[in-house]
Order: structure tokens, then C-alpha cells, then sequence
């Protein structure tokens, strides 16, 4: 288990969060609770950068679906970037991949 870490970049269109670890059941409070500390202004749009994401279960994927809630509520965007190839396979069978806005690369993350 790799625990998770979050680091923020702030950028001119927003915030920038930099997933990295596990996202999991005992990790995924980590996440939601750098949410609940991280305000947005509308159009703003948060991107969060998957690149060193290396676990995500089920309570991730919720912890990523609160994190787009989050956004919404403030009226920002929110874009997923560089996601792993096991976690895009997932996103992509439940029909996530047309519910986020996804960005091949990390740099879609600067």
C-alpha cells in the first residue's frame, strides 16, 4: 500500500491537485478532505493530475466523483489528467469516461 499524497498547484484557471499513491478505502478521506479545504470561483476548473496515481477502488472513484461535485457546486469545471491505463479501462466500462472530462498527459494539468 502506498499512502496518497496530495500536492496543489495553483494556476491563473485554477487549481491544480497532484494525485499520487493509492486511492482507496483507507486512503480516498485524504482526498475529500483537501477538497473540502479547496475553494474554487466559478469558471474556474480544477484539474486533477492522476500521472503517479498507482491504486484506485472503488471508494476512489467516488472520492473523484465527490471532487467533480465539489466543482460543480462552486461552478467550475473539473478534468482528470493523465489517468492510468487500469483506471481509464475502468471509467471507460461504468461510463465515466463520457461523465469527466479526461486529458491524455500531465501537461494538460500546468
Amino acid at each position: 500500500m502506498n499512502p496518497l499524497t496530495v500536492r496543489q498547484h495553483d494556476t491563473a484557471a485554477g487549481a491544480v491537485l497532484h494525485v499520487a499513491g493509492d486511492l482507496d478505502y483507507d486512503q480516498a478521506p485524504v482526498l475529500r478532505g483537501r477538497l473540502d479545504q479547496l475553494s474554487l470561483s466559478p469558471g474556474q476548473c480544477l484539474v486533477l493530475d492522476l500521472s503517479g496515481l498507482g491504486f484506485c477502488d472503488s471508494s476512489g472513484i467516488t472520492a473523484l466523483l465527490a471532487a467533480r461535485q465539489h466543482a460543480l457546486a462552486a461552478g467550475a469545471d473539473v478534468v482528470l489528467a493523465a489517468v492510468p491505463a487500469n483506471l481509464m479501462r475502468v471509467l471507460t466500462l461504468v461510463g465515466l469516461d463520457h461523465v469527466f472530462t479526461l486529458r491524455p498527459g500531465s501537461s494538460a494539468a500546468s
